[in-house]
């Protein structure tokens, strides 16, 4: 059986993590080990993360819209539910910039 030398692909393959993992602290960019466990750490910590980005806006969102609806004597609460269809992000957005369309707006 003929002896297969892997150097060439072990190398490539190590300098790819090593890109990956260039600006990490101390052996985490320097020891291969140490890198790929860093690597696969922060592919989890970054899966995890983009889910808990969609709950952290949502009650940025709804605090928002809490505090310039209570500007009208409503809370959010009572607001969500007159207004079933809210669309969270829009009416957080029109609450910081458009003033106008928050004292049109009628609270039924």
């Amino acid at each position: 059986m003929t002896r297969v030398k892997r150097g060439k692909n072990a190398r490539r393959r190590r300098h790819k993590k090593f890109q990956i993992t260039k600006g990490f602290r101390g052996a985490s960019s320097l020891l291969f080990k140490n890198a790929n466990q860093q690597f696969l750490k922060c592919l989890k910590t970054a899966f995890v993360d983009r889910r808990l980005r969609k709950r952290f806006f949502r009650s940025i969102w709804i605090s928002r819209i809490n505090a310039k609806v209570r500007q009208f004597g409503l809370n959010y609460h009572s607001f969500a539910y007159k207004n079933k269809k809210i669309n969270r992000k829009i009416f957080a957005q029109l609450a910081l910039y458009d003033r106008l369309f928050f004292n049109n707006l009628h609270f039924y």
